[in-house]
């Protein structure tokens, strides 16, 4: 039976991620929701909704089915909103969209067959892609240094100290001490007026076809293909094998709660799943669940307080967020990487998953964890298919 309580390890897991989730990506939420029309207070309407719901999700995801089910925001979906700007109708218009997106999302989830597509999917090919999708981030501690040399090298150089002597502690001194870096180079003006709650901006949906079509459907696509999808691959390659269907739809659900406030999509998380299905998070498997639900209950902070904490987190350089979550990160590389490559017959499909996959290649709005799976597939039916040479 697992223990009624967190460990200090999963804890600080589950923090990290909701740091991790809510500092890497917000500026393109707020980004795309902005594109498409929303004021600014729409836009942190939308944001706070999107937050709250994906924490309730992995809340209820993680105490439900006692494992590390991490929720997100779309982001690719989110660069899509960025990218296709405004659309006939407005805000409401795409809130109507969002609706959409929603409904189909739910609707994916009740069609079994998915889930066991899903299910399907080879693990040397699940985790080179998770390698590729992670391999992007890991390089971030590197470019820091470029960028930020003084603070990178300080981050970096606290944290293998702290992974010398204790490597349960590493990731979250790190943090702490990219925290007071923060502060300590920083303009004090930068941090008045950095408080409040954020108010909820109810939209009235407007349904229209232009809206459905050029957002809706793209949306659905990209949530599926780059979130959902790539978030069951991470969890089956850390050996938890959950309900795909149910999952979708549940994303789905959540989606269609936060549409009206403006947030556009909630999916499986990829990244920061990974932060909390793996062996970092805690030893024990069976209790790695604390990790995504502590995750989900800081998200609830986070959309109560989305402006002041948005308003704290852009302060930062986004380079060294991302540095810190590329520390954090190296393990799950690493036993990805093994994960693809132990296995002589699936290598060479395996390499190709991943080359594809980190290459960032975005094609029909679809990112490279999809292409990269489709790839790295596609070579291995062919090698089955014609038998591949001694």
């Amino acid at each position: 039976m697992a223990t009624p309580y967190p460990s200090l390890q999963a804890a600080s897991a589950g923090i990290l991620a909701a740091i991790v989730g809510s500092a890497s990506s917000f500026a393109v939420v707020v980004h795309g929701l902005s594109a498409v029309g929303a004021t600014p207070e729409q836009a942190a309407s939308g944001l706070m909704a999107l937050c709250i719901a994906q924490g309730l999700a992995a809340i209820l995801a993680s105490l439900v089915t006692r494992m590390p089910i991490s929720m997100a925001w779309s982001t690719p979906g989110a660069a899509l909103l960025a990218t296709g700007g405004a659309v006939e109708g407005g805000f409401p218009a795409a809130v109507g969209a969002f609706i959409v997106c929603a409904l189909l999302i739910i609707l994916a989830g009740l069609f079994r067959p998915l889930g066991r597509a899903v299910a399907a999917i080879p693990l040397p090919l699940a985790n080179a892609m998770l390698a590729g999708v992670l391999f992007g981030l890991c390089l971030a501690p590197a470019k820091a240094v470029g960028t930020f040399p003084l603070e990178a090298l300080t981050i970096i150089a606290v944290w293998a100290v702290a992974f010398r002597f204790k490597r349960l502690f590493a990731v979250p001194i790190a943090v702490a001490t990219t925290a007071i870096l923060i502060y300590l180079t920083s303009d004090p003006a930068q941090f008045q007026g950095i408080a409040g709650l954020t108010k909820p901006v109810f939209v009235m949906p407007d349904f229209t076809p232009g809206a459905a079509i050029g957002i809706g459907l793209p949306l659905f696509i990209v949530t599926m293909a780059s979130q959902n999808i790539p978030g069951m691959a991470v969890l089956a390659v850390n050996d938890y094998r959950p309900d795909g269907g149910r999952l979708f739809s549940l994303t789905g659900f959540f989606s269609l709660l936060a549409a009206p406030f403006g947030g556009h999509a909630v999916n499986l998380a990829a990244i920061t799943a990974a932060m909390c299905a793996n062996e970092d998070a805690e030893p024990d498997r069976t209790r790695r669940y604390w990790a995504s639900t502590i995750c989900g209950a800081f998200y609830l902070v986070f959309g109560l307080l989305a402006g002041t904490a948005t308003a704290f987190i852009s302060i930062a350089p986004p380079v060294l967020i991302e540095a810190v979550a590329g520390l954090a990160l190296i393990g799950a590389l690493s036993g990805a990487i093994i994960g693809a490559t132990k296995d002589a017959d699936t290598r060479e499909a395996a390499v190709i998953t991943f080359l594809v996959t980190a290459s960032g290649l975005s094609f029909f709005g679809i990112s490279g964890a999809f292409w990269g799976l489709i790839a790295g597939g596609g070579f291995m039916a062919l090698q089955s298919w014609r038998g591949k040479p001694a």
